[in-house]
């Protein structure tokens, strides 16, 4: 399957970014797409598996020229940013065509960055210090939120795993409890016609 994604943000005409959660079925191969309008543009990958088998997935990254950037196997979550040296489209690839019967969801967010730092107006009779201090104030509050949205992701892929255990752990203590019981029945009936055959063979003996 192969999708296109759209920009859904833009700031400053600098950044553009996309965030989706995706379900991948059993032996499915799901590509997106992004393009760069400018070089040496930097470019930013995320993904986590957040349920589903073994909480991993084959991952690969294209450049326009179809030369491979980077790839993985069986990874549960990555982060990486690199340098788009040509101009064009890249593709994504998630693969789950290891997976016999399990689904994955994928939480994934793809973001192109221009690094040039915009000038901010400066008043008049205002000293070029104070504007380079805000400027530097604006970049560590924009840091800080990137580092603030990296933990989220990371929280809220802890949450999705371990509440993924626990239903299957909650799954498996079913199944095994419905298997004891049956076998509690079908031995206590085994015994109840043991003992029955037992007294049914002494009343013949007797007679």
């Amino acid at each position: 399957m192969q999708l296109s994604l759209l920009p859904f943000a833009l700031f400053a005409a600098q950044a553009a970014a996309t965030a989706l959660t995706y379900q991948l079925l059993a032996h499915e191969k799901a590509c997106f797409y992004t393009a760069t309008q400018n070089k040496d543009e930097k470019v930013a990958f995320y993904f986590a598996v957040q349920s589903g088998g073994a909480f991993d997935i084959d991952y690969e990254v294209t450049g326009p020229n179809g030369k491979y950037i980077m790839d993985g196997q069986k990874e549960r979550q990555g982060d990486f940013v690199f340098t788009a040296q040509v101009i064009g489209e890249y593709k994504f690839c998630f693969s789950n065509e290891m997976s016999t019967f399990a689904e994955k969801f994928v939480d994934f967010e793809i973001s192109v960055e221009n690094e040039a730092r915009v000038t901010l107006p400066s008043k008049q009779g205002s000293a070029p210090e104070q504007t380079s201090a805000l400027e530097e104030s604006l970049f560590k509050i924009s840091g800080q939120m990137s580092t603030i949205s990296r933990n989220q992701k990371y929280f809220r892929t802890r949450e999705n795993r371990n509440f993924s255990t626990v239903r299957s752990t909650e799954k498996r203590i079913v199944n095994f409890s419905l298997v004891q019981i049956l076998l509690i029945a079908t031995m206590g009936a085994l015994q109840v016609f043991i003992v029955r055959f037992f007294f049914q063979g002494a009343r013949k003996g007797y007679v």
